[in-house]
Order: structure tokens, then C-alpha cells, then sequence
């Protein structure tokens, strides 16, 4: 699978780096300084702790709106190649709620994936949410990266996908062509457990197509075992992360070790 020639290894685990609210968000705190600092310490963290990829994400970005500001995008920009000096293992990038922007800010700063809602109808408390799948791959291409994995989320986190397709019609459809980089099955929430009956579903699907499945969300140092004889890699932020919510070392070697096993 590409993510063994990517990552170096069989099971992947692609740390979530959350940067702190940027200007032209409501919670931006008045010093993007201060949010490249606490990005470039967590992005240490997480390298020496041991990761095998970072997926940089303007997480904070409360309350999410598709609609992401110019001024926003430009300091997640800034914010990513101040840090790409240090990095050292492959990267990602996922604009939250904007599967448009997660692609051309990854082609644009040198990216190996991203991961959004790439295909589908979603709805929730942000209400309406409609992505073309046909047009992301279109995008990437049209940017000159059809290098650039796209990490699907097969259930988006907090949303419900609207429509009658089953499992396997989606999986089908989302493989039509080879253009899917790899679904990501999540729970209710972020930190929320996913479905180990569900996760076993997808995988078994995704399988006979050569798609790696990853589980998106609720990892955790006593569940990582159990979900890495099911998944082919786990997306992981919280369980990464100390009380004052910035990445703590020893946490992200301890869950390696488990990830290891």
C-alpha cells in the first residue's frame, strides 16, 4: 500500500497537530507568534515522541464554518512553513470543513495528504454541508499533485451523511478509478470512540479494493492494540495531549510503544 511506501511502516500513526485559533477567527488570541511557538513545540513532541506522520489542522477554528476566511488561510500558511524547517516525517493538511481549501493548501506548501469530508451530504449542527468527490480529485490534479492523498472521512465526526447508499455501495463508488487515498472511520465526536463493528465493516470492504482504512478518532494507549488488528493506521490527537492541551511527550512514546506492539 502507498502508506508503507510513505510512512516507512505498516500501521501508520498520524498525529494531529492543532494549531491554537488563528487571526480572523473569533478565539484568535491577538499573537500569531505565540500560536507558531506552541506549534513548533508540539510538533517536536510528537516527532521525538516517535509518530510516523503530522496532520495539521486549524482545529480551534470555533464555531466551524465552511466558508474559511482569506485571512485565516493565509496564517495557516504562514503558520506551516514556518514549521517545515523541522519537519521531518511526511505531513498533511486539513482546513477544517473545507475539503477545497485542505487540497490547495496542501499543494500549495509541499503536502503528502489531507484528510476532509471529501465526498458526500452531510448534516448537523452546522447545518447543510455537499462535497463532490469528482472535483476534489479534479482539484488536485488541475494543482499538479495527483500525488496527494485524499484521507476520506467515511463518517464525518458530528455529522450525518444523508442518503440511502449502503456500506459497500459507498466504498464502490469512492473506489471507481483508484482515486481514493484512504477512508477514515470516526466516532460521534472528536476524542469519541468509533465503532469497532463499523471500523470491521469498512476494512473488510475497503480491503478487497486496496484501500487502507484509519481510524479517525477516540484512539486510545488501551484501544490502540485492538483497533490496529482491524484498522491499517489510526488518526490520534487527544489521547497525545496533556490538561493544558499541548502535546506531551511522554504520552506520545507511551502510545507508540503500545502502537509498536
Amino acid at each position: 500500500m502507498w502508506t508503507k511506501d510513505l510512512f516507512g511502516t505498516d500501521k501508520p500513526i498520524i498525529a494531529l497537530l492543532h494549531l491554537d485559533p488563528l487571526p480572523g477567527e473569533p478565539g484568535f488570541k491577538g499573537s500569531l507568534d505565540e500560536v507558531m511557538a506552541h506549534a513548533a513545540a508540539d510538533l517536536a513532541a510528537l516527532q521525538d515522541g516517535g509518530v510516523d506522520g503530522v496532520l495539521i489542522a486549524n482545529e480551534y477554528c470555533f464555531p466551524i464554518t465552511p466558508h474559511t476566511g482569506t485571512v485565516t488561510l493565509m496564517a495557516m500558511a504562514a503558520v506551516i512553513g514556518s514549521l517545515k524547517k523541522d519537519l521531518r516525517i511526511p505531513f498533511g493538511t486539513n482546513v477544517v470543513y473545507n475539503p477545497e481549501e485542505t487540497i490547495k493548501m496542501g499543494a500549495a506548501l509541499g503536502a503528502s495528504f489531507g484528510r476532509s469530508a471529501f465526498g458526500g451530504t452531510f448534516t448537523g449542527s452546522y447545518g447543510l454541508h455537499s462535497v463532490n468527490f469528482g472535483d476534489m480529485v479534479r482539484l488536485k490534479y488541475s494543482l499538479g499533485r495527483p500525488d496527494y492523498q485524499l484521507l476520506i472521512k467515511f463518517n464525518p465526526e458530528g455529522d450525518s451523511r444523508l442518503g440511502s447508499q449502503t456500506t459497500e455501495e459507498l466504498v464502490n463508488d469512492f473506489a471507481n478509478g483508484g482515486y481514493a487515498g484512504a477512508f477514515c472511520v470516526s466516532g460521534p465526536g472528536a476524542g469519541k470512540e468509533a465503532s469497532m463493528g463499523f471500523l470491521e465493516e469498512v476494512a473488510a470492504l475497503a480491503k478487497k479494493k486496496n484501500i487502507p482504512v484509519f481510524c479517525n478518532t477516540g484512539c486510545r494507549h488501551d484501544t490502540i492494540e485492538a483497533i490496529l488488528k482491524i484498522a491499517d493506521g489510526a488518526c490520534v490527537g487527544t489521547a497525545l495531549k496533556g490538561p493544558d492541551g499541548r502535546v506531551d511527550i511522554e504520552k506520545v512514546k507511551s502510545f507508540m510503544a503500545n502502537a509498536r506492539k
